[in-house]
């Protein structure tokens, strides 16, 4: 859990921390520890799902969205080659006399 911090490394810091700030004061030192590392781990975790959401929304962004350049392409007017949805002007001469 400590990594290279062994039981007897422990009952040292624990005896060393008794003689520091008492009996009395020892356990409301160490709730109070106790808690700062619970709020540390959900602070963290927090911020850790808030990141892996927003790289998943941009994703999807990404991913839902076609390129650019397929969205900008028009239909070329000049050629005379009718467009859905416009009506052709009878008086053009395309197709009618």
């Amino acid at each position: 859990m400590f990594g290279s911090i062994g039981a007897p490394e422990l009952i040292v810091i624990f005896l060393i921390a008794l003689l520091i700030f008492g009996p009395r004061k020892l356990p409301q030192l160490g709730r109070t520890l106790g808690r700062s590392l619970g709020e540390f781990r959900r602070a963290t975790q927090d911020l850790k799902s808030t990141l892996e959401r927003e790289v998943s929304e941009e994703e999807n962004r990404s991913i839902g969205n076609p390129p650019a350049a397929v969205n900008q392409v028009k239909p070329d007017e000049s050629a005379g080659v009718p467009v859905a949805g416009r009506k052709q002007d009878e008086g053009n001469g395309a197709g009618s006399e």
